[in-house]
């Protein structure tokens, strides 16, 4: 009697998030978990965090067993935790069984355009983005020249979109902040400017530019992107992408 061929485990997509001490950015978190599960049963889902929640995706990946993973990052630029904290889960994961690749982050890569994905996901999240003469792309902040670049190769991409001026904002750092964009863009004769969210997910520094933007006169700001189809699809490429980089460097 013949033995039966057991199909190979799933492949696993771990999804990993910064972590923060909000629990809204959680809750959005395994809402995108859910929505990317819900458009890929093929795939083992599973969403950690780098700080201030769990699971840690060495963890995670620790308890997969012998299968392939892709870490995704939930990142939108490329800044210290994918270019020092996802390697390092990476290398840390290198005597467990389980067969790991690491995607690109959701944000454009230094020298390369924009998804289009994640520009259709900006708009989406616009309240009637017909009706703005200016956009202000609002974001966490970082110290990286590079990452920063992104940002605002992003919101130039955003702006050439929408057909309108467009200007960056960082919650942290040197700024500006995004009332100080407001400004400089009503200054500049604009009288419908808009705040896009460059969040994934809900926190203080999202809050901060919400509080920011409505003070310097914005007339709408946008939800972070949380759990929008056009995300889902973007790791989804990310993960076909990072499949492809593995088989080539087999």
């Amino acid at each position: 009697m013949r033995s039966a061929r057991l199909s190979p485990p799933r492949p696993a997509v771990v999804l990993v998030a910064h972590g923060s001490r909000d629990p809204r950015a959680a809750a959005s978190t395994e809402a995108l978990a859910r929505a990317v599960r819900q458009a890929r049963p093929e795939w083992l889902v599973r969403a950690t965090y780098l700080d201030h929640a769990g699971p840690r995706p060495l963890d995670v990946l620790a308890a997969l067993g012998r299968r392939r993973a892709v870490l995704v990052p939930l990142l939108l630029t490329a800044a210290y935790h994918g270019k020092v904290d996802l390697p390092a889960v990476v290398s840390a994961a290198a005597g467990l069984p389980v067969d790991v690749s690491l995607a690109d982050v959701l944000g454009p890569l230094p020298l390369r355009t924009a998804p289009r994905l994640l520009l259709d996901a900006l708009v989406r999240r616009l309240p009637a983005p017909e009706t703005f003469d200016a956009v202000v792309l609002a974001s966490a902040g970082t110290r990286d020249a590079a990452a920063r670049g992104t940002v605002e190769h992003a919101a130039a991409a955003l702006g050439a979109r929408l057909g309108v001026p467009a200007a960056v904002s960082y919650s942290s750092g040197a700024g500006p902040r995004a009332g100080e964009a407001v400004r400089a863009l009503r200054d500049g004769g604009a009288r419908r400017v808009a705040v896009a969210g460059y969040f994934l997910a809900p926190g203080l520094l999202y809050d901060l530019a919400v509080s920011s933007g409505r003070e310097a006169g914005a007339v709408a700001v946008a939800e972070p992107l949380g759990d929008a189809p056009e995300l889902v699809g973007l790791i989804s490429a990310r993960v076909a992408a990072a499949g492809v980089r593995a088989l080539a460097a087999a």
